[in-house]
């Protein structure tokens, strides 16, 4: 599959890789893609966001992304769900950070003993990879670049997806960016 991305996609990959490597966390999730794209330029997917209006407002991404690492990467349906059965995830985090400290619920490996091998990824990270494929080829597309892995992380539900709706990216908003209306279904 890697074969058919381009070399923005390829460096989204390369640069959610690192973005683990400097949390030392492990293994790629779908939120470390995210912050890879926020970080290009000049690629579709940074003229979809930006057109978006979310070229100025990448900040707001990251914190977004942050506070949902300090709730063990619960989305905000996961925290409700769990709320309604009486579970206050707030009261949760701020406990265990009373006891551990800050971050303490991110799954950070900092000190630990983190192995210094090749990081591997998660089943997220792999669903949005193979959805971002499934969304080249529904558009008919030869290549997958990056703003198909754009396209896959608001069409798969999760904190990536959840942090972009908040702030008006939605796979509807990326594709008519992008494709000037067309079809929205997800891929």
């Amino acid at each position: 599959m890697f074969e058919r991305f381009t070399k923005d996609a390829r460096e989204v990959v390369k640069g959610a890789v690192e973005h683990v490597e400097g949390v030392r966390a492990g293994t790629v999730d779908p939120e470390h893609l995210l912050l890879a794209l926020l970080d290009r330029e000049g690629s579709r997917a940074s003229f979809a966001l930006a057109a978006l209006g979310l070229g100025e407002r990448k900040e707001s991404v990251r914190r977004g992304l942050e506070e949902a690492r300090r709730r063990a990467g619960l989305s905000r349906a996961e925290t409700d769900a769990l709320a309604g059965l009486g579970i206050d995830v707030s009261e949760v985090v701020a406990r265990v950070e009373e006891t551990h400290g800050v971050g303490a619920m991110s799954g950070d490996r900092a000190d630990k003993g983190w192995w210094a091998g090749r990081s591997s990824f998660s089943r997220g990270a792999k669903d949005v990879l193979e959805r971002a494929l499934r969304v080249a080829v529904a558009r008919r597309d030869r290549h997958i670049g990056d703003e198909h892995i754009l396209l896959a992380l608001t069409a798969r539900p999760g904190v990536p997806a959840e942090v972009l709706a908040d702030r008006g990216v939605t796979y509807a908003s990326v594709i008519r960016v992008l494709y000037g209306g067309g079809e929205a279904k997800a891929g």
